[in-house]
């Protein structure tokens, strides 16, 4: 069972929430698989990140 839900990649949604709470709280490991597998699966979102990652830099200095 646990594998079954390992191996199963998040939607993009659930990426989102979970990515929302990564600064807020310590992952489970199959919370941080699953998140894994959907950022590499994903080309779309891990840009998406990687430009509110680069813009909350600027804002924070």
């Amino acid at each position: 069972m646990l594998l079954h839900r390992l191996t199963h990649m998040v939607p993009c949604k659930e990426a989102s929430r979970l990515l929302s709470q990564r600064e807020e709280r310590r992952f489970a490991l199959g919370e941080r698989v699953r998140l894994r597998l959907h950022l590499a699966a994903c080309a779309r979102f891990e840009r998406q990140l990687a430009f509110m990652r680069d813009a909350m830099s600027h804002y924070r200095k």
